[in-house]
């Protein structure tokens, strides 16, 4: 698929050596055809990262999608250059009149705060509350989506032990929704984090469905019955050694950490990870695109 970015974003170099096609924006302006618009709202410290991560996820499809990446006011990133954000970002009030296709609202690692002590807590549930109206559909990840479920259910997180980190088995609950077609009955998934929200809040929303889990994770995906808000609790976008870097930086600053579990091969810290998830991660996001984003969305989307 076409992803369409600016032409100079760093991740375009290293997504063309990988084979993935990037449509700079002037093949996109000669193209008859209405890309669809997709925001990313990147909460992530490691944009760059994250920015590469999501834009190889949303690769696999024939569409045409032009990405915006947004930010809050209500935080300074100390991970990322300002000439960075300046070049590649919009703040997220300067679009609130526009309409998307698609929203995207990552992790963030503030997740052992409360919600509503977060710096730009006030301003996310502005972007929610606008993603209600002015969004076809919404896929939030991981803090993302617990931030998600918190704002529009009302279903609180709860801290664990230890941390979930690692590749973790999940099955798949109602294959007949079109978000998990292709999927195999038992796929693998990243998680990392601290907190959980408890399967049996999410399946005491009537609203929510549940379309697959883990026994030592938890739910890993549910959505909206009508697709508008989809919530995954792990990291499918993260790449190989993505685990890898969480874990040593906790080790440089003497977290201590727990290694990931199912991981390293024979759990052996400097064994190369094996990646187990990509495929399912690659079919997530097309049928998102595919089934609740372009087949639901408005030509004239305005």
């Amino acid at each position: 698929m076409p992803i369409k970015v600016q032409s100079n974003l760093p991740a375009k170099e290293i997504l063309e050596e990988e084979n993935i096609f990037v449509m700079d924006e002037f093949r996109a302006l000669h193209q008859d055809i209405r890309p669809l618009r997709v925001g990313i709202l990147n909460l992530m410290p490691l944009k760059e990262d994250t920015e590469l991560q999501l834009l190889r996820a949303l690769s696999n499809t024939p569409l045409q999608i032009d990405i915006k990446f947004l930010m809050v006011k209500n935080h300074v990133s100390r991970n990322v250059s300002a000439n960075h954000l300046n070049q590649f970002y919009i703040a997220w009030d300067e679009v609130r009149m526009h309409q998307f296709d698609g929203l995207i609202i990552t992790g963030a690692p503030v997740e052992q705060m409360e919600f509503e002590d977060v710096d730009y807590w006030k301003e996310l549930c502005d972007i929610f509350e606008w993603s209600k109206t002015n969004v076809t559909s919404t896929f939030h990840i991981c803090w993302g989506a617990q931030a998600g479920l918190y704002y529009h259910y009302g279903l609180k997180k709860h801290e664990l032990p230890e941390k979930l980190s690692g590749i973790y088995a999940q099955r798949v609950k109602n294959r007949k929704i079109p978000l998990v077609r292709g999927f195999d009955d038992v796929f693998s998934a990243p998680h990392s984090r601290y907190t959980c929200v408890k399967s049996e809040d999410i399946y005491a929303e009537k609203d929510l469905l549940v379309l697959a889990e883990s026994e030592e994770a938890g739910v890993y995906l549910c959505m909206k019955a009508d697709g508008s808000q989809v919530f995954v609790m792990g990291h499918p976008e993260y790449d190989r050694i993505t685990l890898d870097k969480e874990f040593r930086r906790d080790l440089d600053k003497g977290i201590d950490p727990v290694l990931p579990k199912n991981y390293y091969p024979g759990d052996d810290e400097n064994a190369r990870p094996l990646l187990q998830w990509r495929s399912h991660c690659n079919i997530l996001y097309t049928n998102w695109l595919n089934y609740y984003v372009y087949q639901a969305t408005p030509y004239e989307i305005s």
